[in-house]
């Protein structure tokens, strides 16, 4: 379960991703309307998913520019497990090259939490 989390920054490029390809499916699935002769339906159909698509190409658009300027403001850190440098945003992230839960706050850091349990 550990290795389907990433870091914050990587879930937004993700999401960026996915709208990207989804809008790129809907304008191809808009275009089988006319491909295969639908008639007015078809054309029709082929506006729609085409409108659908480009909204979802901005959308696409718009979370990348986002994560970008979030990107540029963040913490970047060393992971302490494999030595990377990798951001951090918000009070607790993960590092975005072997998902170790990362803090700055020591009181949401949970190997601070483990270390003092183990110590007594």
């Amino acid at each position: 379960m550990l290795r389907l989390k990433s870091s914050k920054v990587n879930e937004f490029r993700l999401w960026g991703l996915l709208l990207t390809l989804g809008g790129m499916l809907l304008m191809i699935v808009g275009l089988a309307g006319i491909v295969f002769n639908w008639g007015t339906f078809g054309k029709i159909m082929a506006g729609v998913f085409m409108v659908l698509g480009a909204i979802s190409m901005l959308a696409s658009m718009a979370v990348y520019f986002w994560a970008g300027m979030m990107s540029t403001s963040t913490t970047v850190v060393e992971c302490p497990e494999c030595g990377k440098q990798t951001k951090i945003l918000g009070k607790t992230d993960r590092c975005m090259f072997c998902k170790t839960i990362l803090s700055l706050d020591p009181a949401h850091d949970p190997t601070a939490k483990a270390n003092a349990n183990v110590n007594g």
